[in-house]
């Protein structure tokens, strides 16, 4: 069920955007992000402050390039939310990721107050540890066929270890992922506090939507309607590099779906605004056992059968 929320502004739902970096180019920053301006959106792009210092895991624009940080800072300028995705597009030592919010801070005027964890060693409680128990560890452990055995180290002893200023300096990580619009019906008690997970003052999930076929089906015109008739959240997650420009033109279908949701009665404000309108309402929930027992089997189901992220 989903909570009743009074959105500001007699808003009926709210829906917002977390753009992780990966496969970020010139061409879909010069479209997507004047597009989702022009229509009202103001959402969160997540970012790299470094630059590679060694092979990358990942392809994607960083801090580095001057023209990326001077886009990014105009976002920021006109209401969008800069978050943090890990410190650059590979693993890091502590002291590269002490460095790199420190960069963020310098280019943006304060430390992220949410990120997403990218497929860095350093990454937070990534892997097996995003669920609890022998049986959901061993469930995923399959699933993924121990490919992420032991790779994510970031609240660990070691040289990946940052937890600690994860702890002092984010306030908001994502972690799980539904194909449901609502994210708010599937998590409803984000943001929550894990005791287990301590290093991360709260987390958020998400809805589906990593490439543009994805982001496409869950917010088609039935589920839009849904959104708004449950009076529901929507926290997107994707990487607008990834199909949503093509041929140098901005994906007809997104422009098409974007546009008629720009016309409802949203609140369309960057996901750590959204957050704390939760956290106004009801806090920062400490999650039980029983809880996490049933979100994480549910996201193991998402996982399973409907290939959530």
């Amino acid at each position: 069920m989903t909570p009743k929320i009074a959105w500001p502004q007699g808003k009926s739902f709210a829906f917002t955007v977390f753009d992780d970096p990966d496969g970020h180019t010139w061409e879909a920053r010069k479209h997507v992000y004047p597009f989702l301006a022009d229509l009202g959106f103001r959402t969160t792009k997540a970012v790299w402050p470094m630059g590679p210092l060694r092979e990358r895991n990942s392809n994607g624009e960083t801090c580095a390039d001057p023209e990326y940080l001077d886009d990014a800072q105009k976002l920021q300028e006109r209401g969008f939310e800069i978050g943090y995705h890990c410190a650059a597009p590979h693993s890091c030592t502590r002291e590269e990721v002490i460095q790199s919010l420190e960069l963020f801070r310098t280019y943006f005027g304060r430390y992220p107050a949410a990120m997403a964890n990218h497929y860095n060693a350093d990454a937070m409680y990534w892997g097996q540890a995003r669920l609890s128990g022998t049986l959901r560890r061993g469930l995923y452990n399959m699933m993924t066929r121990g490919s992420n055995n032991n790779r994510f180290r970031g609240q660990l002893p070691g040289p990946h270890f940052w937890g600690d200023v994860c702890r002092e300096k984010i306030r908001f990580c994502r972690n799980l992922v539904f194909r449901d619009i609502n994210t708010l019906k599937a998590c409803p008690i984000m943001p929550y506090h894990d005791p287990d997970r301590s290093y991360v003052g709260a987390w958020y999930s998400s809805a589906e939507g990593a490439e543009a076929p994805a982001f496409l089906e869950t917010i088609k015109e039935q589920n839009q309607d849904q959104l708004e008739a449950e009076g529901g959240l929507c926290i997107m997650y994707t990487h607008f590099g990834k199909k949503f420009v093509n041929d140098d033109n901005l994906d007809p279908r997104f422009r098409q779906l974007m546009e008629r949701l720009s016309r409802k009665n949203g609140w369309f404000v960057p996901l750590t605004t959204v957050l704390d309108h939760l956290v106004q309402h009801h806090g920062i929930h400490t999650i039980t056992p029983g809880e996490r027992s049933r979100l994480e089997w549910k996201w193991l189901a998402n996982k399973c059968f409907r290939g959530t992220s």
